[in-house]
């Protein structure tokens, strides 16, 4: 497994499909790891793209760094790994924490954005009772590890029929949300709480994007992207049916198929 340091802590990533092809580069949410990507990686390097796709600090393989985790920071280990991989542009795309870290690659490295992606995500500054929620969540993790906040969310990560329905996706799910460490969770959610709002960014964005949602998600509804789309006038917006809040797992051929087609028909004709 591939691996750089970035300010001290090994990052771990896997890069598949052409060194040549068009380079995307996926950001998982909390609590999950890059596996969470590997049906967009198989498709993409299948379709002559090239999948880039990371554990962030804190979370998968990668590192550990106690304390807090901006987004910022996350985004600026983001920006070292395409560095790293002599990457000068890529289509960055993530889902939840993952999309909002997007939008923070936007912000302060819009240079090396040549799409975006945002899949089950929201645009404003966090609340002050969300704020109040991620440190005490943080602090919770700290104290009781992850097993049972991973069992009480599993119904929300995942649209509440598809764990039933769906066995093995909701088990790789648990598998994700109960390995990471809660050191880094809590050092991600304490940074989350302070994120800037994205909202004047998105206004800004004139190169392509690509928005994504599944129909039934609890946490970020479809309300939310289509929050975003009327920040984005010329972005793309799909809605996917009979899933929540992870639609890459839960749908992963109407996930593709919205991808590549946003691939094809938008970014590439432009590079």
């Amino acid at each position: 497994m591939p691996s750089m340091t970035a300010r001290g802590t090994t990052l771990h990533y896997d890069d598949t499909g052409s060194s040549t092809g068009l380079p995307v580069l996926l950001i998982h949410g909390h609590p999950f790891n890059r596996t969470l990507w590997a049906p967009q990686a198989e498709a993409l390097a299948a379709a002559g793209h090239r999948a880039i796709t990371p554990d962030l600090r804190g979370y998968g393989d990668s590192g550990v760094e106690a304390g807090t985790v901006y987004l910022a920071d996350f985004a600026d280990d983001l920006v070292g790994l395409l560095d790293h991989l002599d990457i000068d542009r890529a289509v960055v795309g993530g889902v939840s924490m993952g999309g909002q870290i997007a939008m923070e690659v936007q912000r302060g490295h819009a240079d090396r954005v040549r799409a975006l992606v945002l899949s089950d995500t929201s645009a404003p500054a966090e609340t002050d009772d969300g704020r109040a929620f991620r440190n005490r969540l943080a602090d919770r993790l700290l104290a009781e590890g992850m097993d049972r906040y991973a069992d009480e969310v599993i119904g929300k990560m995942l649209a509440d029929y598809n764990v039933t329905a769906m066995p093995e996706v909701a088990a790789h799910v648990l598998r994700m949300m109960r390995a990471t460490d809660p050191r880094g969770a809590a050092a991600a959610l304490r940074g989350r709480a302070e994120r800037p709002d994205y909202r004047d960014t998105l206004a800004a964005v004139r190169s392509p994007v690509l928005i994504v949602v599944g129909a039934d998600d609890f946490y970020t509804p479809v309300a939310d992207a289509e929050a975003i789309r009327a920040l984005v006038p010329h972005a793309v917006l799909t809605v996917v049916d009979g899933a929540g809040h992870l639609p890459g797992a839960e749908q992963p051929g109407r996930f593709n198929t919205a991808l590549l087609d946003f691939l094809a028909t938008q970014v590439a004709v432009r590079t």
